[in-house]
């Protein structure tokens, strides 16, 4: 079993900042990448950033220069640093991994529970 769990998350102005975190536990195999994706109301889950194994990063245009995602590789923690933050960035936020299990060497992607993030004055 691979358990992802999300911290952070919350209420911010307009122009702040917040931290999100999340941890994979389990049986991990062997990770490609982490990543971050998002759902607001009404609208379908989009990627907001991805780093792969190598350390490569990868961002939309709607959030590059502001989000930052970073990699933990001794504990399996991926986080997701957003900074000048918009209204239009108000949504549930989700960790995934992207791995093959060692038992019977598939590719799997797990997701996180989500965490809320509202940007709002």
């Amino acid at each position: 079993q691979v358990q992802l769990v999300q911290s952070g998350g919350g209420l911010v102005q307009p122009g702040g900042s917040l931290r999100l975190s999340c941890a994979a536990s389990g049986s991990i195999g062997i990770i490609y990448a982490m990543a971050w994706y998002r759902q607001a109301p009404g609208k379908e889950r989009e990627l907001v950033a991805t780093i792969s194994n190598s350390g490569l990063t990868n961002y939309p245009d709607s959030v590059k220069g502001r989000f930052t995602i970073s990699r933990e590789n001794a504990n399996n923690t991926v986080h997701l640093q957003m900074n000048s933050l918009k209204p239009e960035d108000t949504a549930v936020y989700y960790c995934n991994l992207d791995l093959r299990r060692t038992t019977d060497w598939s590719r799997r992607h797990y997701w996180g529970q989500g965490t809320q993030v509202t940007v709002s004055s």
